[in-house]
């Protein structure tokens, strides 16, 4: 039995795998754009990484395969993707011989029209099956990000693909999803990253609900929101993306004169830092966003892709890890990082502005905005409060109720982003719950439920 690695991303809540096929070569599954963290695992285990494999187009990153195969990978991939650089179209039931295992391309459309899922084989024994978008723990990745008059159709693909191609696996066959808990691409909360046949045909809709329509209507209605870069980065990749190779950039280090001249120009800084950090000071019309597993989601989701990107940072942050989740989602003009950090801009005699926190003990000053998507809402929130996801919140910013607004989320950061989104509209009198919705349940504060 080859040995399965599961090299996770956390922050976009999706699963690599990388196969090792004996004769030290290797199989990778649905790679993000940064191929180090594979070469590094693939490096300790003396292994080549001789295929990279694409499920579907990917619309929630930037796809590594073109790298990988730029360091002599052969890409494989669905052939109604239509990729514009070199690989090798597989089509449904068609087989790639892998030296010794065998991997078979099984037609799951219905997250995406050209969606593959994969069937890996030792001989005639089914070893494991890569399910990508397909099928995941209780549910399946969302069917309504090619275009609404197709979302109704894709759907009921999916239920009747699922069903017609995988229903007949061994029920102890593992499944391997590449979108799990905390994807945007998934319909559901899942809790965990793999599962089997067996369990999936006793617990998932797609195999429990006999009626089509029945489902659809079910699946359709989980469905939460989503952003917007998504709807960009299927193009990117199927035409490929920029190659860096072995040159993979740096932030270029700017003095504050050269900060403010990007700024007037029209870029967006982009302030890292933790958000208490943020809170303290920052430069005026600055967007929090702090570093950390899911930041490239919402600058993806808020900031624009034309926009050149200006940091400021900690010195103790990991610039390669910035750099890194905005080359993923698609960021490719990095202009720099303020050089010395906010304590330079102050010395330098500029404004800042400031955010005020609010402990979990105190009294809640004005309207309390929760910031945190449908589902989360509903399991609990501050009594009273009104509920505008991050995502759509610079949009309805100039319509909320004139007053002081505390926002809050689950523990702080996105609060903070949404709290300079609204500073930079113009709105005053702004705190942020610190701690989130966390902090305020420990205490044991009053909390709605339900809707």
């Amino acid at each position: 039995m080859p040995e399965i690695i599961p090299i996770p991303d956390e922050g976009l809540g999706n699963h690599s795998y990388l196969i090792e096929l004996g004769d030290h070569r290797a199989l990778l599954l649905d790679p993000s754009r940064d191929p180090r963290p594979y070469l590094e695992v693939a490096e300790q285990r003396g292994l080549t990484l001789a295929f990279s494999a694409e499920t579907h187009l990917h619309a929630d990153f930037i796809s590594g395969s073109r790298e990988l195969a730029f360091l002599g990978a052969r890409v494989l991939a669905p052939a109604a993707g239509r990729l514009e650089h070199p690989h090798r179209e597989l089509e449904d039931r068609e087989e790639v011989d892998l030296g010794g295992l065998t991997l078979r391309a099984l037609a799951t459309p219905g997250h995406t029209p050209e969606h593959l899922s994969y069937l890996l084989l030792d001989g005639k024994t089914p070893l494991g099956l890569f399910s990508g978008g397909a099928l995941m723990p209780g549910s399946a990745a969302r069917t309504d990000l090619i275009s609404s008059a197709e979302t109704d159709s894709l759907t009921r693909e999916l239920y009747r693909g699922v069903r017609e191609r995988l229903f007949s696996l061994p029920d102890d066959l593992p499944v391997y999803p590449t979108h799990g808990a905390g994807s945007f691409c998934s319909a559901a909360s899942v809790g965990q990253p793999w599962t089997t046949i067996g369990r999936e045909k006793a617990a998932n809709p797609i195999f429990t609900v006999a009626d089509e329509d029945e489902f659809v209507r079910s699946f359709l209605g989980s469905l939460g929101s989503y952003p917007d870069y998504f709807l960009r980065l299927r193009e990117i990749n199927r035409r490929g993306p920029q190659v860096y190779g072995d040159r993979w950039p740096n932030l270029p280090l700017l003095s504050v004169e050269e900060v403010r001249r990007l700024a007037s120009q029209g870029a967006e800084v982009v302030d890292a830092r933790p958000y208490r950090d943020f809170a303290a000071g920052q430069i005026p019309g600055a967007l929090s966003n702090n570093l950390r597993e899911a930041f490239a989601s919402w600058l993806g989701w808020v900031v624009s892709e034309a926009k050149r990107l200006v940091f400021v940072l900690n010195p103790d942050q990991d610039r390669a890890e910035l750099v890194r989740q905005c080359l993923k989602v698609g960021y490719e003009d990095l202009a720099g990082e303020l050089a010395g950090g906010i304590a330079v801009w102050q010395s330098a005699g500029l404004p800042t502005t400031t955010i005020s926190l609010v402990k979990a003990s105190q009294m809640v000053p004005g309207l309390a905005l929760d910031n945190r998507q449908r589902d989360e809402y509903a399991v609990s929130r501050l009594p009273g409060a009104l509920h505008i996801e991050l995502g759509a919140l610079e949009q309805v910013a100039g319509a909320l109720p004139a007053g002081p607004v505390m926002t809050y989320c689950g523990h702080g950061e996105r609060a903070m982003m949404g709290a300079s989104l609204l500073e930079r509209a113009g709105r005053k009198d702004l705190a942020v719950l610190d701690g989130g919705i966390g902090a305020w349940q420990r205490l044991r504060r009053p909390v709605e439920n339900g809707g």
